[in-house]
């Protein structure tokens, strides 16, 4: 028989013959790997989820009063059923998700006070808005309207609301507002209107003397409503310009509330000195990668790694390269556990160029979201995509958002503690995923002089956001000088460093969210000392058990792996960095 036929003859033995037949990894884990259910508060914690996601569904109206009452007694009658539970009595990781809970519950409080006083600044812009968000509500309490009171509800509002656009437009400052209340007051008109167009459309044409009555009233508010938030947003606030960035800064008083409830016992100052401390090391390694590309200086280097992208097309298949890499690198080290399933569960989308005008970058979580110009793209900003996102900067990008960042994060979530889903935090979230990148760079995954460029540009990124979005917050920094920023101490283009202060302050984000980064990635640098160096335990023990414990600070992390739970509150004073 010929060789050529002897080797077929074989191969088609293997695939029908089971012993024959290559290994392949199951994709149902061991047994002993599945999660025990013995915990008493899980269900508890999964209760008020669901009873929060139920409430919140009917009370869903902008500023609206009655949804805060109804939350508030939510979170009070919980308050109250916690109290009945001696935390002393329970084992480690009930008495852990009951600290944690009665935490969430007390800060949920804390936010609805902060939230109305919010409101409540910006109310003087907003006349007669107030009855409009009664409307919506009493919708939602299944309460029918008087055609004709309800008209003259809409005519009067849409009078105060003219009356005081005359105003400030002879004399925009003639309630002494500031531009961000003027924006504040823009951003919850916009949300009432859209609230009151599904109020209007629920009613209209179904009910025909209420049609009669409130048709031409609501149109013309409608109209008023527009054009009033138009006036707040582009003159008052002064964002008539697309390219403007505008930002709500909440305070330091704020700030402190909520890095004492990420159990942080740090203040905004000392974090951004921190922040300094870690862009001065990083720009001593830049400056020794530099030398090793034989470049004048780190600028001058990363300028180089800018050029360095894959051609039209290619970047999809660079991820799916860096992806592997990653996995085999943590396998091949022994690092961490890696459900077969979770290799490959995850999607790629390319994002738009619109979506690129606020996210000039990799996004990701359960998939991952890919930035690259599009045929379409003015020149200059497709240049910017493609330096932006050049193949090194790529490296670190992939195993963030992927393995072993977010999506494995995701992947273990959906099947361990999944309760604690409630007690989620950027710092444990988007701290776990620097944090790989600090280790994978102390390991020496970045292999050449580029390849640390790219990495150590994407950690100065992240100590360059906690300045300028602490000092934005504290009113240091405006949005501006946050771009100039970016630019200067990290190497930004100049349009990707916008991109980033504009998705960093459209209100999208949690004033802490951007600090979390660096700051959690710290935390679990901390801990991988205390727990891991220290001879406690393994890297794929330290790193399974947090993936396995789900989100919460990582100050929390650290007393669910000590086994030191305390039975009362959880305090703010572990110092994690010296």
């Amino acid at each position: 028989m010929p060789l050529r036929r002897l080797l077929a003859s074989c191969l088609a033995a293997a695939l029908v013959v089971p012993g024959l037949a290559v290994a392949t990894p199951s994709l149902a884990p061991p047994l002993a790997q599945m999660p025990a259910q013995a915990q008493v508060m899980a269900p508890v914690v999964a209760r008020f989820r669901a009873d929060l996601a139920s409430l919140e569904r009917v009370h869903d109206t902008t500023a609206g009063p009655r949804r805060e009452q109804a939350l508030r007694r939510l979170y009070g009658d919980w308050q109250q059923r916690l109290a009945q539970i001696d935390p002393a009595s329970l084992a480690d990781e009930d008495r852990l998700d009951h600290a944690l809970f009665r935490r969430d519950l007390a800060y949920r409080l804390e936010q609805l006070d902060f939230q109305r006083g919010r409101y409540t600044d910006a109310a003087p812009l907003l006349p007669g808005v107030s009855d409009l968000i009664a409307l919506a509500e009493a919708r939602r309490a299944l309460e029918y309207p008087d055609g004709r009171t309800t008209a003259t509800t809409l005519d009067r509002t849409r009078q105060r609301l003219a009356d005081l656009q005359a105003r400030l437009e002879k004399d925009p400052k003639a309630l002494g507002t500031t531009p961000i209340v003027a924006y504040r007051a823009a951003g919850l008109l916009e949300r009432v209107r859209e609230d009151l167009k599904q109020w209007h459309g629920f009613h209209a044409g179904y009910d025909p003397e209420f049609t009669w009555w409130t048709r031409q009233p609501y149109e013309a508010l409608d109209a008023q409503l527009e054009s009033h938030a138009k006036l707040l947003r582009d003159k008052l606030a002064g964002a008539s310009d697309p390219e403007t960035i505008i930002g709500d800064p909440i305070g330091r008083d704020a700030l402190l509330a909520g890095l004492q409830h990420e159990l942080i016992p740090y203040t905004p100052e000392q974090l951004m000195a921190l922040a300094e401390r870690e862009l001065a090391w990083c720009e001593a390694e830049l400056a020794k990668a530099a030398t090793e590309m034989g470049a004048r200086d780190w600028r001058e280097a990363l300028e180089r790694v800018k050029g360095l992208h894959p051609a039209p097309g290619d970047q999809p298949k660079l991820v799916v390269e860096l992806a592997d890499e990653a996995v085999h690198y943590l396998e091949a080290n022994d690092l961490l556990t890696v459900p077969e399933l979770a290799k490959r569960d995850w999607r790629m989308t390319m994002l738009s160029p619109e979506y690129q005008l606020t996210a000039p970058f990799f996004l990701g979580g359960q998939d991952v979201w890919v930035a690259y110009p599009t045929d379409t793209m003015p020149h200059e900003k497709k240049l910017m995509a493609l330096r932006g996102n050049n193949r090194h900067f790529s490296r670190a990008v992939v195993h963030h958002e992927l393995i072993p960042g977010h999506h494995l994060q995701y992947f273990y979530n959906n099947r361990y503690q999944t309760h604690r889903e409630l007690f989620d935090t950027p710092f444990w979230t988007e701290g776990w995923a620097l944090y790989w990148e600090f280790r994978l760079y102390e390991r020496g995954f970045a292999q050449t002089p580029e390849d640390k460029i790219g990495m150590l540009f994407w950690r100065s990124h992240r100590a360059a956001r906690i300045l300028f979005s602490l000092g934005f917050h504290l009113g240091k920094l405006s949005p501006d000088e946050a771009v100039q920023l970016l630019v200067d101490r990290v190497g930004h283009e100049r349009e990707n460093a916008r991109a980033e202060v504009r998705r960093s302050f459209a209100g999208d984000y949690g004033p802490l969210y951007q600090i979390a980064y660096m700051i959690g990635g710290l935390q679990f640098r901390a801990l991988h000392e205390e727990f891991v160096v220290s001879g406690k335990m393994t890297e794929r023990e330290f790193h399974d058990a947090i993936l396995k414990g789900g989100p919460m600070p990582v100050a929390a992390v650290r007393a669910r792996l000590s086994g030191n739970v305390p039975a009362s509150d959880l305090r703010a004073d572990w110092r994690f960095y010296d």
